[in-house]
């Protein structure tokens, strides 16, 4: 109470008499409140303490206890707020309710309390200015006893959610090792826990933070999320449904990171293993970085970067031709002989396509058919050579060309340059 507090004006005998009479009317007017919060919501479940009472019995009576004990006896307003109904809230939250009814609850039980002491005001002759401010008093009571109850709802779901947590990341555990026996039914069963349905074909993505305390992407309910991991793992059911990707990208951004192919459930380990071979890919800045990357858009990179060894000692073989060549020549070579597999075509059409003279392509060619001889016809060969340069410009030794970097518009002139 403040210290032009009308309430501490009141003669002593007069507050003690009015705590008195209070303090013995609490287990009758405990009663009274529950009875009636029963009758106006008889769906409020009826918990029981281990000596068979009703919680909220001996919530509302400790409640009345403390706040008359406090106003009778110290010159602050009451400030201590029962634990209990920090249990009323961690209730609610355990069973998944709001806590909008409680609240409710709470202000008739208050109501009802006001009014009974009311009486005992008048019948004391508590002033009116006193009673005033004792009904102050009360609902800051009040504000503390839901204060309590928010701390225990939010616990409740702070618990919750790590369970749930704790549960996911043992589905996704499951989903994401090698199968030797067929792992539908151990899937089901913890896929129940944590309210997931599984589905037909899933995608597997994995990320890389852009902050270390990045906040997780709003990637949806259905969609198992692994944010323990240095790069955190994500499940993408049914990544092949209508706009699905679309909203994985908006959900993602500011993100980077992998989603490999979609592939049936239990196969979810071959899925991540393509999209960890991506981020690789990516942090080797071969392939696009800053953006989350859909492994089925990359295919061609993936197949021949992922084959790095196989692919260079392939390179070693097909290309070792062009070893007595110098570097810029041999470069030079290389991108005719990828343009000219590329386009089956004859000198104009790898001349287009590498924005130089038809002359320059065929100097080039004759060049390119005096190293390989009749190799160069073979079927088999020439799809060695395809796959190694194509490898090869994949890793930016040879670049692209012209035509594909510019849409039509050539960078270089038509006239003749150095072969």
């Amino acid at each position: 109470m403040s210290a032009r507090s009308a309430w501490r004006t009141v003669p002593r005998l007069k507050m003690a008499r009015f705590a008195d009479l209070a303090m013995d009317e609490v287990p009758r007017l405990a009663d009274d409140i529950l009875r009636e919060i029963r009758r106006e919501y008889p769906q409020l479940p009826v918990v029981l303490n281990d000596s068979g009472e009703p919680m909220a019995l001996v919530g509302i009576r400790r409640a009345l206890e403390v706040f008359v004990q406090q106003i009778a006896h110290t010159e602050d307003r009451p400030r201590y707020h029962p634990e209990v109904f920090q249990e009323f809230g961690r209730g609610e939250g355990l069973h998944g309710r709001s806590l909008d009814s409680l609240q409710a609850i709470y202000r008739l039980g208050v109501r009802l309390a006001w009014r009974r002491l009311a009486e005992i005001g008048q019948l004391v002759e508590i002033p009116p200015p006193a009673m005033y401010e004792l009904a102050e008093a009360g609902f800051e009571y009040l504000d503390g006893l839901v204060d309590q109850s928010v701390r225990g709802y939010a616990e409740a779901a702070a618990r919750q959610a790590g369970e749930r947590l704790r549960l996911q990341r043992k589905l996704m555990e499951l989903l994401l090792v090698e199968h030797r026996a067929d792992p539908a039914e151990a899937i089901a069963e913890r896929a129940a826990r944590v309210g997931w349905t599984p589905p037909e074909r899933v995608a597997v993505g994995v990320l890389l933070r852009p902050a270390r305390e990045a906040v997780a992407p709003a990637v949806g309910q259905d969609v198992l999320l692994d944010m323990e991991s240095e790069q955190p793992r994500m499940v993408v059911p049914e990544p092949d449904a209508a706009g699905r990707p679309e909203l994985l990208r908006r959900a993602m951004t500011g993100w980077a990171g992998a989603i490999g192919p979609p592939v049936p459930l239990v196969d979810a380990a071959k899925s991540l293993r393509w999209a960890e071979a991506a981020v690789r890919l990516m942090e080797r800045g071969l392939l696009p970085g800053g953006e989350v990357l859909f492994c089925i858009e990359h295919t061609e990179a993936l197949v021949l970067l992922k084959a790095e060894e196989l692919i260079n000692d392939l390179a070693r073989r097909t290309l070792a031709p062009l070893a007595h060549c110098g570097p810029a020549h041999g470069r030079r070579l290389a991108e005719t002989l990828l343009a000219w597999l590329e386009t089956r075509g004859g000198a104009p059409e790898v001349a287009a396509r590498l924005g130089v003279h038809p002359q320059t392509v065929r100097y080039r060619l004759r060049q390119i058919r005096e190293f390989w001889g009749d190799e160069i016809d073979d079927p088999d060969r020439r799809f060695e050579l395809e796959l190694v340069l194509r490898a090869q410009r994949l890793r930016g030794g040879i670049p692209s060309p012209p035509t594909d970097r510019a849409q039509g518009t050539s960078p270089r002139s038509l006239r003749g340059d150095a072969p």
